[in-house]
């Protein structure tokens, strides 16, 4: 897991986030800077049948949120999705080493472009590595509540990294 004082994330961890720990506050104490493209928050504002993760984003006044859409490179927007595709764009304009995408593709692209990955079980594994109070696995069950999928292998890996 990256080491790092500034991060672009995508829409799958700030959900994942909100469904495992309640809030985003973990970031502001691990990151000096969080980057939100436009395209991230609007689709997270989408918010869906039943709005998850508004409230919470909106309240996040840390996230440096974007409000301009992002131009993209056409490689990444036909090679991704509109959140991925702006978050690996966002990261390599604003010169950001580090961003946090929890999808397979995403993350091979976004390492094709030389950027350093995490997710949003790594960013908890940090997060409980540099002292923070809180249970993985319990968060990882939060998470599959709110129908976030990962895999067994990904979370037996994850819950040996955090010492669970």
């Amino acid at each position: 897991m990256p080491e790092s004082d500034a991060i672009v994330i995508n829409t799958g961890p700030i959900l994942a986030l909100i469904a495992g720990l309640g809030s985003l506050n973990i970031l502001d104490s691990l990151y000096q800077q969080v980057v939100v493209p436009y395209e991230v928050c609007e689709e997270i504002l989408a918010g869906g049948s039943s709005g998850f993760g508004i409230e919470v984003l909106n309240k996040a006044n840390f996230l440096t949120k974007l409000n301009i859409p992002t131009e993209i490179h056409p490689y990444l927007r036909n090679s991704l999705d509109l959140g991925e595709s702006s978050v690996i764009q966002t990261a390599l304009d604003q010169g950001i080493q580090t961003v946090c995408i929890d999808e397979t593709v995403g993350r091979r692209i976004a390492r094709l472009n030389g950027l350093t990955l995490t997710g949003s079980l790594g960013i908890m594994i940090r997060a409980k590595r540099e002292g923070h109070q809180l249970m993985l696995r319990e968060a990882v069950k939060r998470m599959q509540a709110h129908g976030i999928w990962l895999s067994d292998r990904l979370v037996a890996t994850a819950l040996q990294q955090a010492g669970e």
